[in-house]
């Protein structure tokens, strides 16, 4: 199992703060972390789920636009919702680990971090028949008890380099193209959310809405799309 190399000084902006992945520096001294992948492959990613109300919708547009995807999933959405995790597994796209809820992990008191992603990771393997690989931290924020629970249930922490800003009350279809346009590029991962329950509510319509010009966008750059494990992450 790949693991995920962090000098002290890569944990010191990871610690500053929710979301420290769009640093270029965060970037630029772990590219591996970010989720830069290999120049002819756009790594696409959902969080949050899986949910009832969005999820399928989602589901169903992937298979309408030929693509496959890696959702992380939050263990407590999992539990209620597990046929939505079967389903996910079922047509192909890859399940992720996000956590059990969406805490913040510098927030948490000592031992609950670790509990939950080994819950979480558990409850995926145990719904959709296969072992995670990836570990998303909610909010970006990876501390140092997180990174060594994932480390231990054999999870590789992986963040983002583009994402969509979609979660506000305000996105709308327009303005997620617009936020992802600077670093659609070849290498990237794409962050978005087929979820509402952590955000706005009904924000995840701007993300189903982008879909379509998100895989035209990268069809145009010659770039296939795909889930995490076909990504080639440094």
């Amino acid at each position: 199992m790949a693991r995920a190399a962090l000098t002290l000084t890569g944990l010191a902006l990871l610690h500053a703060g929710p979301a420290a992945s769009w640093l270029p520096a965060v970037r630029r001294r772990l590219p591996g972390l970010a989720g830069v992948g290999r120049a002819g492959h756009v790594a696409l990613t959902f969080d949050d789920g899986p949910d009832p109300r969005s999820t399928p919708l989602f589901l169903d547009e992937l298979r309408r636009l030929g693509c496959r995807a890696t959702f992380f999933l939050l263990g407590d959405m999992l539990r209620r919702h597990p046929e939505l995790g079967r389903r996910i597994a079922a047509e192909g796209h890859e399940t992720a680990v996000h956590g059990w809820a969406h805490r913040n992990a510098l927030v948490t008191r000592p031992g609950r971090v670790t509990a939950e992603i080994a819950r979480a990771a558990d409850l995926v393997a145990a719904v959709t028949g296969a072992e995670p690989l990836w570990y998303r931290p909610p909010y970006g924020v990876l501390s140092a008890e997180a990174l060594a629970a994932a480390r231990r249930r054999g999870l590789r922490p992986v963040l983002w380099t583009a994402w969509g800003r979609d979660w506000t009350r305000t996105a709308t279809p327009a303005s997620v193209l617009a936020a992802l346009a600077p670093g659609l590029r070849g290498g990237a991962t794409v962050l978005l959310h087929d979820s509402d329950c952590t955000s706005a509510p009904g924000s995840w319509r701007a993300a189903l809405g982008a879909l379509p010009g998100l895989v035209a966008r990268c069809a145009d750059l010659g770039l296939q799309v795909g889930p995490l494990r076909e990504h080639g992450v440094r």
